[in-house]
């Protein structure tokens, strides 16, 4: 009997933080669910990277294997296009079932059927009764409270909400379906259930909300603790205009954001519950990850930035359970160096399928067998853009006059027209130092061993000088060994027509035909003259 083909899992909550589970020694969260996971069952990755601090180039980096840079996808207005391929659809190809929520921010959505192209099933949702069952939560706070939201409303703060379950329980729900009746299918299924949470608003409803020991969240990085940080956190802050936030709502705030990351262990918990209630559960790769971080008041900021790169930002959960016929599995936390774009390798790995493309990723299987074992000594991550590329902020997308300036994302978008604040930035770290590169304004360097809040830009002490060089070349070296990518179709560069005329004309319609043929598989010129001269 054929082996059995292993199932890919892929649970990836929007905007989460690494250092918001319990297991990652943070005494206020409260994910059991994920604790369990890592310490039993999965390995737990401490420094797992992004490529790019934002939704769209990250995701476009992750389920293709290929950094940002390679194909343009550096900002969130360009996404994979008709000529582009991603895991899902490879998978598809390779006889999965691809499964997946409507929660797209992946594939560019002005061509009919592509992203549909991607995916056997998409979920939009539940189409009868229960479709009311789901709905945005109304807030549900103090009358004082819900006062100093509207004043700080940039904050992106709006505190508890009734008990209303949200889109995000109704694609979960979505999720148990389908595991429910996968035996249906005959074929493995590939599941993808991306979150909203914890992504800003900082909003959460019981009994979540009041789980959080308020007294016992980690105290957050003030600006005014810092030296030499970015121009884009300084004209960020600016127009955040949040001086004047008390810490005491500071903490609140970060009390909320781990209270959506608790409800996101919950819905964890019942997917792998439903994966075991169909026998499932053991044939199945489990991967729980998110697509970067967020500040949640670190550096006097909220939500994110596109071109800074600091670990709230850039380092994220990465959880991954093998199949159980995996062999031997060394569950734990590791603190060995993985980039998000591994995450592709390891699941085409898990797969047992082969990449369309070139690509960048590697396979984590070594680090599950022993969480000693290294694959990488840097990472890399990105964002930005160059002076001239205006189409690449999120302040000129909505038109000459910019976005609307009472939006909750108009600091952010406003602090991106500034072309030296949103200047095309490049980090790289080996663990210990991090180093970032910028095309205008100031660069900066951290000793992470010493500094782990990146409060001390270090880039123009001189006893570092040997490192800042050192990491600028790996850098270089990085970049040449990324830059692209070569198809591996082969093109041709003659017609029927030219080959006709270099043999003299004299051709039969039936070798007209098989030239024709081979110019179109992309045949080398000299095996098309080969059979015209036959």
């Amino acid at each position: 009997m054929p082996k059995k083909k292993t199932n890919i899992i892929i649970i990836n909550p929007d905007e989460m933080r690494f250092d918001t589970m319990g297991h990652m020694g943070n005494p206020a969260a409260k994910t059991p669910a994920l604790d369990n996971f890592a310490n039993n069952e999965a390995v737990s990755f401490k420094n797992c990277y992004v490529q790019n601090p934002v939704c769209v180039p990250s995701r476009c980096s992750f389920f293709t294997g290929l950094y940002p840079h390679v194909n343009g996808h550096r900002t969130m207005s360009h996404l994979l296009q008709p000529h582009e391929t991603s895991m899902f659809k490879e998978l598809m190809n390779q006889g999965y079932y691809v499964w997946m929520n409507a929660r797209n921010d992946l594939v560019a959505t002005e061509y009919e059927g592509l992203v549909e192209s991607h995916a056997d099933e998409i979920f939009y949702g539940f189409k009868d009764e229960r479709r009311n069952s789901f709905t945005r939560g109304k807030l549900d706070n103090p009358i004082e409270k819900e006062e100093e939201i509207k004043k700080f409303r940039n904050s992106f703060y709006e505190g508890k909400t009734d008990g209303a379950m949200d889109r995000d329980w109704e694609d979960m729900e979505g999720a148990i379906d389908r595991i429910k009746h996968m035996k249906e299918l005959d074929k493995p299924l590939c599941l993808f259930l991306g979150l909203m949470n914890p992504h800003p608003e900082y909003r959460c409803e019981e009994p979540w909300y009041s789980s959080i020991d308020r007294e016992k969240v980690p105290t957050r990085i003030k600006a005014e603790e810092c030296t030499n940080k970015s121009f884009i956190e300084e004209k960020i802050r600016e127009y955040q205009n949040l001086g004047d936030y008390s810490e005491e709502s500071w903490n609140e705030l970060r009390a909320t954001y781990l209270a959506q990351c608790s409800k996101v262990d919950e819905i964890f918990k019942r997917v792998c519950e439903a994966l075991k209630e169909v026998g499932e559960y053991d044939n199945s790769a489990i991967f729980f990850f998110s697509d970067h971080g967020d500040f949640t008041g670190d550096y006097g900021l909220s939500e994110k930035a596109q071109n800074t790169f600091e670990d709230c930002l850039t380092k994220v959960p990465m959880l991954i359970k093998p199949p159980k016929d995996f062999g031997k599995i060394d569950p734990g936390v590791t603190d060995s160096l993985i980039e998000l774009v591994d995450f592709y390798a390891t699941a085409m790995d898990f797969a047992n399928a082969e990449s369309e493309h070139d690509h960048f990723g590697k396979t984590i299987r070594p680090i599950l067998e022993n969480r000693e074992n290294k694959i990488r000594d840097l990472a890399f991550c990105e964002g930005g853009r160059m002076a001239y590329e205006d189409h690449c902020d999120e302040y000129h997308i909505a038109g000459p006059n910019g976005p609307n300036k009472n939006g909750l994302y108009w600091p952010k978008q406003k602090a991106q027209s500034n072309s030296k604040a949103h200047a095309k930035g490049t980090m790289v770290t080996d663990g210990h130092y991090k180093y970032v590169h910028r095309s205008e304004g100031l660069c900066e360097l951290y000793d992470l061993y010493k500094d782990k809040g990146e409060r001390y830009n270090l880039i123009d002490n001189p006893e570092y000088k040997e490192i800042v060089i050192d990491l600028k070349m790996k850098m270089l070296d990085w970049y040449q060994e990324t830059c692209d990518i070569v198809p591996r179709k082969y093109d041709s560069r003659v017609t029927a027509e030219s080959i006709i005329r270099m043999v003299g004309g004299q051709i039969s319609k039936e070798k007209e035909d098989e030239i024709r043929k081979l110019i179109g598989k992309g045949s080398p010129m000299s095996s098309v003259l080969a059979v015209a001269k036959s």
